[in-house]
């Protein structure tokens, strides 16, 4: 199917008012998924919004505004920062430090890949690498959504009902809704189960009414201020442990940036280029992790927004990123999210992480890996168990991996080691198309 033209180009601006609502738009689909991974760490939601923002002009500034990429905060590093906090007894030090070693990584593959290209990714990171690894960051927290969600005995039957009824609505949302509502599933869903929760008496409005109209963000800065907390600088296991995740969202970064360039008949990844992409993105983690944040990634949903609206406009993107910082200082606003109860948050964690974890799966599909091949079972299966194992390879008390981060390095070198095998045989289920199938007409209008 023939792609349809923009309505506006990259280079275009529209009227005022028309480009305010795009805007709008803009953060609507930005904005469950962002404030979702602070509230599921426990992070301040100011500190989350304030980076989303800044780091998507950093990123247009990178990039010469040649790309209409918003960036919010990734779920790729929700575990393994989870895990870097509770070792350290609940301090940030880790985890924020980590994301800042995370983003100067981008930096330098950004390096790379300007010198050599990116064919060295490629061989790196094939799908029977990356799907696993995808499925293990969507698992590793499996456990925390059924129990945020009341599936414990002797749970209390109202944080049951709160879960399931916010579960659900997300779930036929995201199955049923059509258009600019389809892309929204996890916002409607956390309005839904905390509407339910408000009316069953579970939510406490105290800190909303403590609050100020307007606050500062809640920074987390590595240096001792009056106004903001502090964390320390730390180079250690614990933050090294985040470092292997970039070869996902590295892998994530190209794969959305092909979508949107199909959407936008251009190839980002030649003009601007890769390598701006990821400074784009590496710097805009840096920031963040810097003030206290999460990391930042390339966003799906307004990549959505963008192949629904024909509208491709880069000064739509700034303007919705000058919202989301205008947001981060309205302190009532921000304190509402706060009283977010737990039994939603759980709800929708069990379909957020299965959704990620089954998208490890999708990548394997659609590249059509063979399991009949004894080597990508070993590597799938080895990386699965390590992963949601929770196995931890200590080397001599200097680096210490763990998790997700050890089970991209065994997927890695199994990869690298093991000898390649001929397929065999064809698998008895492969069947030719019917006579009269439009294969891309199709895969056009699914997607």
């Amino acid at each position: 199917m023939e792609q349809q033209p923009l309505i506006l180009e990259v280079e275009d601006r529209p009227p005022f008012l028309k480009g305010a609502f795009l805007s709008l738009q803009h953060v609507f689909a930005m904005f469950g998924a962002t404030i979702l991974v602070p509230v599921l760490l426990g992070m301040p939601v100011s500190v989350a919004l304030l980076a989303s923002g800044i780091g998507t002009l950093i990123y247009q500034i990178a990039t010469k505004a040649k790309v209409p990429v918003y960036l919010g905060s990734s779920f790729a590093y929700i575990a393994a920062m989870q895990i870097a906090i509770d070792q350290m007894g609940g301090d940030v030090s880790a985890a924020q430090s980590g994301l800042i070693m995370v983003g100067l990584l981008y930096v330098i593959i950004s390096g790379i890949v300007h010198l050599v290209g990116v064919s060295w990714i490629d061989k790196l990171l094939p799908p029977i690498v990356i799907g696993p690894m995808i499925m293990v960051i969507g698992l590793g927290l499996a456990a925390n959504a059924v129990q945020n969600a009341g599936f414990v005995a002797n749970s209390d039957w109202r944080v049951i009902l709160v879960s399931v009824t916010t579960f659900l609505i997300a779930a036929f949302i995201n199955t049923k809704a059509k258009g600019f509502l389809k892309i929204i599933p996890f916002l409607v869903a956390i309005i839904g189960g905390y509407l339910l929760a408000a009316v069953l008496g579970i939510v406490d409005f105290t800190a909303v009414r403590e609050a100020n109209w307007f606050a500062l963000p809640e920074l987390f800065l590595p240096f001792k201020t009056q106004t903001f907390q502090s964390y320390d600088f730390y180079l250690g296991p614990e933050s090294f442990a985040l470092l292997p995740i970039v070869l996902v969202t590295v892998a994530e970064h190209i794969g959305d940036h092909s979508v949107l360039g199909k959407i936008c008949n251009r190839s980002f990844l030649k003009e601007p280029g890769l390598s701006r992409t990821l400074i784009g993105d590496g710097a805009a983690t840096v920031v963040s992790a810097f003030f206290g944040g999460p990391a930042n990634t390339t966003y799906g949903e307004n990549t959505g927004i963008i192949g629904m609206t024909r509208i491709a406009s880069t000064s739509v993107i700034r303007n919705a990123a000058i919202i989301a910082v205008g947001l981060s200082f309205m302190g009532k606003f921000t304190a509402l999210i706060s009283t977010i109860p737990v039994p939603v948050l759980g709800g929708m964690s069990i379909l957020l992480y299965g959704v990620i974890a089954s998208n490890g799966l999708k990548v394997m599909i659609e590249d059509k890996v063979d399991f009949n091949q004894s080597r990508n079972l070993v590597i799938a299966s080895s990386m699965l168990v390590i992963g949601l194992g929770n196995a931890v390879f200590d080397i001599a008390g200097i680096l210490t991996l763990s998790g997700t981060a050890l089970s991209a390095m065994t997927g890695i070198l199994l990869n690298q080691i093991l000898p390649q095998e001929e397929a065999q045989y064809e698998p008895e289920y492969k069947t030719l198309p019917k006579e009269g199938t439009n294969l891309e007409a199709d895969f056009e209008t699914a997607n």
